[in-house]
């Protein structure tokens, strides 16, 4: 990969591993409800179901997925659902001890989300398409692709994560905890309208 290809790679990677979106928001949630000790395997799912992702987008099914407009929708209805159940979650979470308000999300969990995630299928697509020209070494790139993918995001989603966590010593009062946890529900829930923009 040429240096100019690759620092473009790098950039668009922090920009779409730093900015809102579901995964962002399910991190900083479950950092907020279990400690950033307990969001770990979700933190370490993500980047990995991205991976896959990616190598199954390059492998071909991306140009079937942006082929497909029934695809799409599906996605979308499917990650849409996903969040406003985690909405759902955090909202009542706002009511519930922390023994109460459930497990959170798992490495395996974290990585099967990326499929239904609308952002994550958007940044699979466009990295494949705009950084993996066909050729020689295809394969060999695209772990390169991939492995840069996960090295940038994955700090990039522990500064929500720790951010998340920053907010537990708030969550004592029980006041504080109601208005945060529905803050956070109501960002979870608006989240799904940026699938359908």
């Amino acid at each position: 990969m040429e240096h100019t290809a690759l620092v473009a790679l790098i950039v668009y990677a922090f920009v779409m591993s730093i900015t809102p979106g579901p995964n962002n928001v399910m991190l900083m949630s479950s950092g907020l409800l279990f400690g950033l000790g307990r969001t770990w395997p979700h933190l370490l799912g993500i980047p990995a179901g991205v991976m896959v992702q990616l190598g199954i987008t390059g492998a071909g099914l991306g140009a079937v997925f942006a082929l497909e407009p029934r695809l799409q929708v599906a996605l979308k209805v499917v990650g849409s659902l996903y969040l406003l159940w985690l909405a759902a979650r955090l909202w009542r979470a706002a009511e519930l001890e922390e023994t109460e308000a459930g497990r959170p999300i798992g490495f395996m969990q974290a990585l099967a989300f990326q499929f239904v995630n609308p952002k994550a299928w958007l940044i699979s697509v466009t990295v494949v398409s705009t950084f993996l020209p066909p050729g020689e070494g295809y394969a060999l790139r695209l772990l390169v692709v991939s492995l840069v993918f996960a090295a940038i995001g994955l700090p990039c989603m522990l500064v929500w994560a720790v951010f998340g966590a920053g907010l537990r010593p708030w969550l004592r009062d029980r006041a504080v905890a109601r208005v945060v946890n529905r803050a956070m529900a109501t960002l979870a829930a608006l989240t799904v309208l940026l699938f359908w923009m």
